[in-house]
């Protein structure tokens, strides 16, 4: 096998394909434009005009990375379908949280950033500087390391399946120039566009390696290469999958992935999701379509779209692939031993078994990917300096149209940024670990009491944050065998220890702040002295509070995301009664939905 760094030798149509999707890509970004630069509120949210299954396949487009997928692949091909639990770790049923109440409270607020939802949480008080302050930080650190990130593996990637044999750099520096022209000339109208163009090639190309599998690979050859058990979505306390005899390189990945506690590390994962859910979403593109919805009963059937439409074609790619390389690349993966990285199975597998004329379409959906994720990062960014710096506390009095430009500045410069960087740097993947793990590690406390506390203020999440933020940092350094997942108890204690502090140790937010806030969002939690207030003051007043039925539609909705995921892994493997099982299950949970949540949505 070899190592992956000459490019493929791809034919004229492929090329051409390739070629077509960055030009059109380039002109339905610039062609858009016109309709963005009027005020920030058009630039960064496009007006709140754009309907919700719209944002909602942007949502899902930006989602949709190459690094994301490189990685589901290899732990399908390791965990078979017991690698549906896995992505718990991201968590990927946040989005279930939010289309069942989480994206209908944000929406409420009619902020436009997210550092802007805290004034309407915490007021504009000194303590409320600070909170907006993180907020701020945690949005350009993000936006710098993905750029960073994204060009060392946008680069490394084109330059092993592009046929123009061009230096990594090189190519890294021609994608990022395509894509931020789009961006930052047509703000987040040039971005949904595109990423509409993108989901389109990306569905296609994922289907069709889907087919490829099915095609090449039956179920007799497939049941001679896997344990037993590979095919079963359950599990025990432990693992109980055993590559040795199969495929030893497999057995020591997974030892090296340190899964073989499988329930007790998917409870870790079940846990920490559960509360990273209900703090609710990090200030970037996904936070910035909510907002962007027209109202809140919108921007919650928005967070429903992006699961309903992302997982079935992704997961028909992933299986797919993952197929593939079990029954034709064992055998080197064999000879290769503990050298062999799994996380190539993706190119190499794509460099083998993709046909020609087929093969530019499928590299065009990855650069779709790519491109996608970092535009719609690229531009979530730049209004947390513009709008929540620059215009509260530099210049105020500017024109809206002058605050547009100083955007598309500001998205330059972070695009420069990040990609010095990467230029500078060879371990991106370690440090922006790093800097997200810090980052991450210190949110959850904070923000989950946010939204449930009355009584937590500005001071108690700033401490909080903070607390958090230096435990996260530290335990890397005091503790690094810790694994990151087992460290999330001590971060959480470390941030609740903070922000409780912080709280208790200051003033409660003016009665005015909470009783606008819960009057406008209506939250459920531990409210009551507000609650009673606010009815005093409104007899009229009913509050929305439904924690029962909310609680157990997460639960149905949990379920029914787990059938998208299940669904096509069991198609592509025909293992039909997982699959006629999860198709009857996602059509009782789709009904209980439509009855229980879907029908009391309102605004």
């Amino acid at each position: 096998m070899d190592n992956g760094q000459t490019a493929m030798q791809l034919g004229w149509l492929d090329g051409g394909v390739i070629v077509a999707y960055l030009l059109g890509t380039l002109w339905l970004g610039l062609w858009v434009s016109r309709r963005a630069g009027a005020n920030l509120q058009e630039y960064f949210l496009a007006g709140k005009t754009m309907p919700w299954w719209l944002l909602g396949i942007s949502n899902a487009s930006g989602m949709f990375d190459i690094a994301g997928t490189m990685w589901l692949v290899t732990v399908c091909f390791l965990y078979g379908l017991k690698s549906a639990w896995l992505p718990w770790v991201w968590p990927i049923f946040n989005q279930v949280f939010l289309m069942v109440y989480l994206s209908a409270w944000l929406r409420r607020s009619n902020a436009l950033t997210g550092a802007d939802w805290l004034k309407s949480r915490f007021g504009d008080g000194p303590g409320s500087l600070w909170c907006q302050g993180v907020v701020v930080l945690f949005a350009v650190v993000s936006a710098v390391g993905f750029v960073a990130y994204g060009f060392q593996g946008i680069g490394k990637f084109a330059a092993v399946f592009l046929p123009w044999d061009l230096s990594s750099d090189t190519y890294a520096l021609i994608i990022f120039a395509l894509t931020t022209l789009y961006v930052i000339k047509g703000g987040m109208y040039g971005v949904v566009m595109t990423e509409l163009l993108q989901f389109i090639l990306m569905t296609l190309a994922a289907v069709a390696v889907g087919v490829i599998a099915m095609q090449q690979v039956s179920p007799e050859q497939l049941a001679a290469v896997i344990p037993a058990g590979w095919d079963s979505l359950w599990f025990g306390w432990n693992l109980d999958l055993d590559w040795s005899a199969q495929l030893p390189a497999a057995a020591a990945q997974i030892e090296k992935d340190g899964m073989q506690l499988f329930g007790i590390m998917i409870m870790l994962m079940l846990c920490k999701g559960v509360l990273f859910s209900m703090a609710g979403p990090v200030p970037n593109y996904d936070m910035q379509r909510i907002l962007a919805a027209k109202s809140p009963s919108e921007a919650a059937k928005m967070s429903a779209v992006v699961s309903l439409v992302m997982f079935i074609p992704r997961y028909l790619m992933v299986a797919g692939f993952a197929v593939l390389a079990l029954v034709y690349l064992r055998p080197e993966i064999a000879a290769a031993g503990s050298n062999f990285d799994f996380e190539r199975l993706l190119p190499v597998a794509i460099e083998r078994f993709v046909p020609a004329g087929l093969a530019g379409l499928l590299i065009a959906g990855l650069l779709a990917a790519f491109m996608s994720t970092f535009s719609a990062s690229l531009n979530a960014a730049p209004v947390y300096l513009v709008h929540d710096v620059y215009r509260k506390f530099i210049n105020p009095n500017r024109s809206e149209q002058f605050y547009v430009s100083l955007s598309r500045y500001v998205a330059v410069a972070l695009v420069v940024v990040g990609t010095l960087l990467g230029l500078m740097l060879n371990s991106i993947n370690d440090i922006m670990q790093w800097i997200f793990g810090a980052l991450f590690g210190g949110y959850a406390a904070a923000n989950l009491l946010k939204w449930h506390w009355w009584r937590f203020n500005a001071w108690g999440y700033a401490a909080g944050m903070l607390t958090g933020l230096i435990a996260s940092l530290a335990l890397p350094l005091l503790f690094p065998e810790l694994p990151p997942l087992q460290a999330f108890p001590y971060l959480l204690v470390a941030g609740l220890v903070g922000s409780v502090a912080g709280t208790l140790l200051t003033k409660p937010e003016p009665d005015a702040v909470l009783c606008q806030f819960y009057k406008q969002v209506r939250p459920w939690g531990v409210w009551g002295p507000i609650a009673a207030k606010v009815q005093a003051a409104d007899p009229g007043f009913v509050p929305d509070q439904t924690p029962g039925r909310d609680a157990l539609n997460i639960l149905v909705g949990m379920a029914w995301q787990l059938c998208l995921v299940v669904w096509p892994i069991c198609l592509v493997i025909r293992q039909w009664s997982g699959f006629w099982a999860a198709t009857a299950l996602f059509a009782l949970t789709s009904l209980w939905l439509y009855r229980f949540w879907y029908k009391t949505l309102k605004d």
